[in-house]
């Protein structure tokens, strides 16, 4: 027996009666009868199929039920190809960090950001780094200025415990 929760009546299993007929070139037949309806599929030699069994009195198309379902699962792949799922990457910087160190993070946050990813940059302070949050604040304005071309702050550098800083950058739209 088939799941009807997610497929499609087909032929005999549909249990409304009259149906609103759809025909094989796609134009209305009219109100008919199950029994003339199931005749009319045979006879195109496709499959009565109900289409929207909650309407009154339900819909039933005729079409070939094998290319129905072969086109819908192909339809569902194409969607999931298409779909972009968006990652939150992360990036860590410190209050002392060295300029190669801090164009690198730069540059991994610009590819993150190029490939549509949204960009969580934390700056983690260890110590005594914890009484100069003014200089880790003023490395983190310093990194979202160098890609604000490509991407804006989502919020001001919030602090999250104790000892990490942080902000999330958001790629602009295209």
């Amino acid at each position: 027996m088939r799941d009807f929760g997610k497929n499609p009546r087909v032929n005999d299993e549909i249990r409304a009666d009259p149906v609103r007929l759809i025909g094989g070139d796609g134009k209305q037949v009219g109100i008919v009868p199950l029994r003339k309806a199931l005749a009319h599929a045979e006879s195109e030699g496709l499959d009565l199929v109900e289409i929207a069994p909650s309407a009154d009195p339900p819909v039933c198309k005729v079409i070939d039920y094998g290319k129905y379902r072969y086109e819908l699962t192909k339809k569902e792949k194409d969607a999931r190809r298409k779909q972009h799922v968006i990652q939150i990457k992360k990036i860590r910087l410190s209050p002392n960090i060295d300029e190669h160190d801090f164009r690198v993070k730069v540059n991994m946050a610009r590819r993150f950001l190029a490939e549509g990813n949204r960009v969580k940059v934390t700056m983690f302070m260890r110590g005594r780094q914890v009484t100069k949050k003014d200089l880790a604040e003023e490395v983190l304005v310093r990194f979202s200025s160098e890609v604000v071309d490509i991407a804006r702050a989502e919020g001001e550098p919030k602090l999250e415990g104790t000892n990490h800083l942080s902000f999330v950058l958001v790629p602009h739209k295209k």
